[in-house]
């Protein structure tokens, strides 16, 4: 019997940490720039090496997301993508890609909407691992926890550079085996330099706190910048760079950029 939910999150952690090597998370959104699109875009990153495949779940007031994100939210909702959707795109992959966790991102409205139990199961018993919510701090996210531990689901919380130290043990109580860390204040979107100096700060500050894997997201787009980062964490999140990618068409140019990052990755100049 396969791994599922928090034990397949961990196998690949695992397996990652023996070849040391970093976790490439690939972040796209179900039905943009339209449904079938987008699952070619999807097995176009898997089949090139992502570790951890992050989908998203379209919202009308993405408020952690960059442009790019945002008309991806945009476009999927005029194209009428609802929650059954991105579940039939989790069962669609699930069938091809066994042993790569998914991880849903959305925002907690669609979660609290549809219920919490009734979200929690529709999403393991299409093939997904876990949730990151944007917008539940930890202060608030006990009942979702709760349920997600009762199925053996996977919820990765988020911390930032304003995270205190009393939140940042609040976040590593409750975050399941790996810490999704903002590189920057803001929103997501690619940037051409990001602030390594006080990243390799903070993140030494957060290892100080919390002894959970960790990987950074926002802002993240080349092979160079992946590898800076990737030499101070666990992994990397890349999502604005391969949504563009997507809208714009080039499949090709989104199967490269996922090799460059992946490549990135393998040989980190230092191991935290």
């Amino acid at each position: 019997m396969e791994n599922f939910g928090i034990e397949r999150l961990n196998e690949k952690l695992e397996v990652l940490r023996k070849n040391n090597a970093k976790a490439l998370v690939s972040y796209l959104m179900v039905g943009y720039p339209t449904f079938e699109d987008s699952l070619r875009a999807f097995r176009i990153v898997l089949e090139e090496g992502t570790d951890i495949l992050e989908i998203g779940f379209p919202f009308s007031d993405p408020v952690a997301d960059g442009p790019t994100i945002q008309r991806a939210h945009e476009v999927a909702l005029r194209n009428g993508i609802k929650s059954a959707d991105v579940f039939r795109m989790a069962s669609l992959l699930r069938d091809e890609f066994k042993d790569v966790p998914f991880l849903l991102m959305t925002y907690y409205n669609p979660v609290f909407r549809t219920g919490l139990d009734r979200f929690v199961k529709l999403a393991k018993d299409s093939g997904i691992d876990g949730f990151i919510v944007p917008d539940l701090p930890p202060e608030e996210c006990q009942d979702l926890k709760e349920i997600c531990q009762s199925e053996s689901m996977a919820l990765v919380l988020l911390a930032s550079p304003t995270t205190t130290e009393k939140r940042l043990k609040l976040i590593c109580e409750y975050t399941d085996e790996l810490t999704y860390f903002v590189s920057l204040t803001g929103t997501t979107g690619e940037r051409d330099s990001l602030p390594i100096e006080r990243l390799k700060r903070h993140l030494s500050f957060y290892r100080a706190v919390c002894k959970k894997p960790v990987v950074v997201g926002f802002g993240i787009s080349k092979g160079e910048q992946a590898k800076e980062i990737g030499a101070l964490s666990d992994g990397v999140v890349v999502g604005s760079a391969l949504v563009r990618l997507c809208g714009e068409g080039k499949f090709e140019e989104l199967a490269s950029k996922v090799r460059e990052l992946k490549d990135s990755l393998l040989s980190p100049s230092y191991s935290p």
